[in-house]
């Protein structure tokens, strides 16, 4: 089968999710994070491992624990809600974690749809936001369709191609169903290269992803306002370089709930049906994996692989947290 850097190890321990959260809330606890926030904080990144997104889940810790050291992230941020009228707002991080802010964009975004139909929220002063799937996901539980996309702070390299504009920043769409799992994009926009070979054999692809690539940062950064010029060094203190657009759509306020969810399970029940693409072990539609996975991780554990753990260990060592994955030696695979 073929394999990608988000994907199932092979060998490893499994560790049940709540003790994970405990340990990587204990590290963000050692470097002055308040309870809330660790807590919060943990239980997304332990989340991201649960569905195999590693690159978006507890590996991050070695960036945000050292950014925190460095002064330069603020481990207790006052998050404000700068404005807030109808169906919109805008969200202050004050240069925290983008997770928190978040947190609070996409709660008040599914808020606000439930009532008038869609929410819409763009957050900025922050730093990293995490996985863009989780603030889509958020809109499930409510019936609702959820989008979330960020962008970080940059400009493009006047001896580049125009490539360079579009960045790799991430979008995400969630879409409910019933029985079948959900449908779950979460992506950079940064689709291929823009090689000489791939502009001959596959020009759309460069194409479609310097489009997509310059949607993100419209809306992702420079509509949420990471450019403005308080968030920006000398200014600021913080590396506060990222901002986002969260989204929900209350489904209630567009179709027959029920009915919707039932042509969706129809839809991906069908295409499940067909032929996975090549080196694939079966056909999934996008999040039809990680829901897999997920549901898997949850009645068995989060797999740990051997450099995983060493390298939790390594961090707990060094925040003067305790942790011994021994006692989980006996689920070995």
């Amino acid at each position: 089968m073929a394999k990608f850097r988000n994907y199932p190890p092979e060998h490893g321990i499994r560790v049940p999710a709540a003790y994970l959260e405990n340990v990587v809330r204990e590290m963000l606890l050692s470097v002055d994070m308040d309870d809330e926030s660790a807590t919060l904080v943990a239980g997304l990144l332990v989340a991201n491992d649960q569905r195999s997104v590693y690159s978006h889940g507890t590996k991050k810790l070695t960036e945000y624990l050292n950014q925190i050291r460095a002064g330069v992230v603020n481990p207790r941020p006052e998050v404000k809600i700068e404005r807030d009228g109808g169906a919109a707002a805008v969200i202050d991080g004050d240069g925290g974690l983008g997770h928190i802010a978040c947190h609070v964009g996409m709660t008040m975004a599914i808020e606000k749809a439930k009532r008038l139909g869609v929410g819409s929220v763009t957050t900025y002063n922050h730093y990293h936001f995490g996985s863009a799937g989780k603030w889509s996901r958020m809109a499930l539980q409510h019936d609702c369709i959820g989008m979330s996309t960020s962008s970080h702070r940059f400009y493009p390299n006047p001896q580049g191609m125009v490539s360079s504009a579009a960045a790799s920043s991430p979008i995400s769409f969630a879409i409910p169903a019933d029985k079948q799992p959900p449908i779950v994009l979460d992506m950079g926009g940064h689709m291929v290269s823009a090689s000489e070979q791939n502009m001959e054999h596959s020009p759309g692809a460069v194409f479609k992803g310097l489009g997509l690539g310059a949607v993100i940062v419209s809306l992702g950064g420079i509509f949420a306002g990471i450019y403005r010029p308080e968030v920006k060094p000398p200014a600021s203190r913080w590396e506060s370089n990222q901002g986002s657009h969260l989204t929900a759509w209350n489904v209630a306020h567009f179709a027959d709930v029920a009915a919707f969810k039932a042509e969706m399970d129809r839809y991906i029940g069908e295409a499940r049906a067909t032929k996975p693409l090549p080196g694939m072990e079966r056909a999934e539609l996008a999040g039809g994996m990680e829901w897999a996975w997920e549901a898997e991780a949850k009645q068995l554990g989060i797999i740990v692989s051997d450099e995983q753990r060493e390298y939790l260990e390594g961090h707990a060592d060094e925040c003067g947290v305790q942790v011994s994955f021994a006692e989980f030696e006996d689920s070995r695979f």
